[in-house]
């Protein structure tokens, strides 16, 4: 193709026509009601950019075939629009112009449009949705239709489905006399389609009809702006459309009972932000009275502080606020503003507007067309009524109900639906790789169960001393002078861990557990030395001080030199083992040798649990074909080893420097939150060479907080783990991403072998 395409051409790449620009052309070859028009590309783009120049021959061709097709010459009866087509949707962040009637205006308007890729809101969005800026835009000139001609005018915006909740069924809004603008604007507060349907049957029937073929055509709910000029129905755009998490997994699992896509197609379709959007919090049951209602835009819940404008929301929550923005209107430049908001509040603007488009999509609470409300930007408050709040106080955004109430209300995690289960359901049919879940308690377990983990991979046993009565049990024990005094104070504590693990497996129901021997240095469970005056206990905590504890004695190093830890903790598994049948793995801490392992191997004396340690040392990594020779299972602890290959302390480098390595560039990313596979990636690719060398059916896990982040998670099937444990929130997150990553592995095996 040349630099310009004609609606009627039939080429409709998307890498060079744009998203808008191809759906346009596909639609004028299905023969709907779609103005004439032509598609400046992405490489006319791109050459501009590098000349300045556009491709002002080729337009002035398709103008004058536009003109020729209408039977209007420009200015004389035809307008033309002028709108943004990059190849993926970019809602109202590019510029679009309406209404022009000459050719210099046509040429300045591309031009425009051209530039506005490098705008501001454009480069924001770009970079909270990581769209490369190198991808470009193209630009759709089409001749301008007239919501606002006469009384059988209007315009609209329909989804084939509710964007919120995923129901079938045409859902949007119509304004009567109006251009498309106002209502993606906001600046006004439209209709829903019902009164497109009161005032104009044949038409609303004609554009359902439209909205199923479309749908059913792109396989994929579509957001279609549309134009009534005189009675008669214009298709302006198509796409698909932006939803809710909720309304992404209905949708995706509606569609395969309809047979329109595949379960595995299903499972690629969802996104990792879907599952988040579905996981938010709630308010709990309870009799609030809201200070104004409004529409519910996008749902969740969310609490914080009135902040009025984007700057403003910015600042605050880089000093760690939770603030909820609330404006007259939102328009694209607000979009830093609403990315820094855990919720949106506006006053006008509909359920189609820009605020609740961007909202659902980033999966945030807002309450859109709040009328109730006035704002006074100026003075920084606003008033419901008797009500009048000022900039800084609290309220809560419930988007699922659209109402907004006084102060924070108490919330509650959101839980499975039924849609969700469904979906990762087929999802586990698909994945390789195991999820299992990090948990201490029986809550923990079940709240695990219940998100689909397929096991505990950490139980972490330091944190069951931290109860008063546990605490005074292992302090007596850390002050005891002698071996009789150490023995009852085992003995004690070996009733409590009993407890402790029996009340674990009760709630497995069978699943599988890692237990972690104790880990915390023994310090750490004694009071701040400046709140003690028993000379005796002052005394144990000079002892026990180190000047690097987190480094020192801690782990396997402390049943090295003080077993009767250990050896209680092992006595108490298979205690409660004996209570309450449980498939138990036994985890090491902090190995860095075989010997070490050995060690401790002989405290298990006959127990049937298996037995492993945890990967979490620079030295264990890379004597990992010796450790495997001894163990059943490597577990690799990202946390700690991401400080040993880094030589950062995660606390300090967060507080201090962290951030502005991010800022700068020399570091991608947090390699505390995502796994940073040319470092610590590399050493664990090292390690399990050389343990399934030695042992090839030795289990593999890891359980840092990188193992539920999804791009760690994807690497981690790459490199042959068998499983991730992860916090229990996560889980979802996870399962999802391994079954993308299996489906994507399958797909490019298919590939090869049919070039091959």
């Amino acid at each position: 193709m040349g630099s310009v395409c004609s609606f009627k051409a039939g080429f409709h790449d998307k890498e060079q026509l744009g998203n808008k620009g191809a759906n346009l052309v596909i639609m004028t070859r299905l023969g709907l009601p779609v103005p004439p028009g032509f598609v400046i590309s992405i490489e006319a783009y791109k050459k501009w950019k590098d000349t300045g120049i556009p491709p002002e021959s080729e337009i002035r061709q398709s103008l004058s075939a536009l003109e020729e097709e209408m039977g209007r010459a420009l200015g004389k009866g035809l307008e033309v629009s002028v709108r943004s087509s990059a190849s993926v949707s970019m809602p109202g962040m590019m510029d679009t112009l309406l209404n022009i009637g000459d050719y210099a205006g046509v040429q300045a308007a591309i031009r425009r449009i051209f530039e506005s890729w490098d705008n501001l809101r454009a480069v924001e969005y770009r970079r909270l949705n990581n769209i490369p800026a190198t991808l470009g835009t193209g630009a759709v000139v089409q001749a301008m239709v007239y919501g606002n001609r006469d009384d059988n005018s209007g315009t609209g915006v329909a989804f084939s489905r509710d964007p919120s909740t995923g129901a079938r069924g045409l859902f949007g809004e119509y304004l009567a006399g109006a251009q498309g603008e106002a209502i993606v604007s906001g600046t006004h507060t439209p209709e829903p389609l019902a009164a497109l349907r009161s005032a104009m049957p044949g038409i609303f029937e004609e554009l359902a009809a439209i909205a199923d073929r479309l749908e059913r055509h792109f396989c994929d709910m579509q957001d279609i702006e549309f134009t009534v000029e005189s009675g008669k129905l214009y298709i302006l755009q198509t796409r698909s459309g932006k939803r809710s998490g909720h309304a992404a997994v209905k949708i995706a699992i509606d569609m395969v009972n309809e047979g329109i896509i595949t379960p595995e197609e299903a499972v690629m379709r969802v996104t990792t932000d879907d599952i988040r959007g579905m996981l938010h919090k709630r308010l709990k049951a309870g009799d609030y009275q809201p200070f104004v209602r409004g529409l519910n835009a996008a749902p969740g819940a969310a609490a914080g502080k009135i902040v009025f404008d984007a700057n403003g929301a910015l600042a605050m929550a880089r000093k760690g606020e939770r603030i909820i923005l609330v404006r007259p209107e939102t328009n694209p430049d607000d979009i830093r503003g609403i990315a820094a908001a855990v919720g949106v509040l506006t006053k006008r603007g509909g359920l189609t507007s820009h605020a609740a488009i961007i909202t659902r999509g980033m999966g945030k609470p807002c309450v859109c067309g709040a009328g109730g409300i006035a704002i006074d930007l100026e003075a920084r408050q606003l008033t419901a009524g008797n009500v009048t709040l000022h900039e800084g106080d609290e309220i809560t955004v419930d988007g699922t109900a659209g109402a907004v109430f006084v102060g924070v209300l108490p919330m509650e995690d959101a839980s499975m639906t039924p849609e969700l289960e469904t979906l990762l359901s087929w999802a586990d049919g698909f994945k390789r790789l195991g999820i299992r879940a990090n948990a201490d308690t029986p809550e923990m377990v079940l709240q695990a169960r219940n998100l689909g983990a397929e096991g505990i991979g950490l139980c972490r046993t330091e944190r069951m001393f931290n109860a008063p009565e546990r605490l005074s049990e292992i302090r007596d024990f850390i002050l005891a002078r002698s071996s009789a005094e150490r023995l009852v104070a085992v003995s004690h504590l070996l009733k409590l861990q009993t407890q402790d693990f029996a009340a674990l497996f009760r709630e497995l129901k069978g699943l599988p557990i890692v237990i972690r021997l104790l880990d915390l240095p023994l310090h750490e469970f004694l009071p701040a030395e400046g709140t003690v005056t028993d000379p005796r206990v002052k005394e144990r905590i000079e002892e026990l001080k180190e000047t690097n504890p987190m480094l020192g004695h801690r782990g396997v190093r402390l049943a090295i030199t003080t077993p009767e830890i250990y050896q209680m903790q092992i006595q108490a598994i298979e205690r409660a083992r004996k209570q309450v049948p449980a498939d138990v793995s036994i985890m090491v801490p902090q190995v860095i040798t075989s010997q070490e392992a050995l060690n401790v191997k002989q405290l298990l004396k006959g127990s049937k649990a298996k037995f492993g340690v945890m990967m979490e040392t620079v030295r264990a990594c890379m004597r990992a074909g010796h450790l495997a020779e001894e163990v059943d299972f490597f577990s690799f602890g990202t946390n700690d080893l991401t400080q040993a290959v880094f030589s950062f302390s995660r606390e300090d480098a967060e507080k201090k420097f962290l951030t502005t390595y991010l800022e700068m560039g020399i570091l991608r990313d947090n390699p505390f939150q995502v796994l940073d596979v040319k470092g610590v990636g590399r050493l664990m690719e090292t390690a399990i060479f050389w343990a399934r060398r030695a042992k090839k059916d030795i289990e593999i896990g890891v359980c840092g907080e990188q193992a539920g982040e999804p791009r760690s998670v994807e690497y981690l099937h790459g490199i042959g783990v068998d499983y991730v444990s992860c916090s229990p929130f996560r889980i979802p997150i996870a399962r999802l991403v391994a079954a993308q990553t299996a489906i994507k592995g399958k797909d490019r095996v298919s590939q090869v072998a049919s070039a091959t």
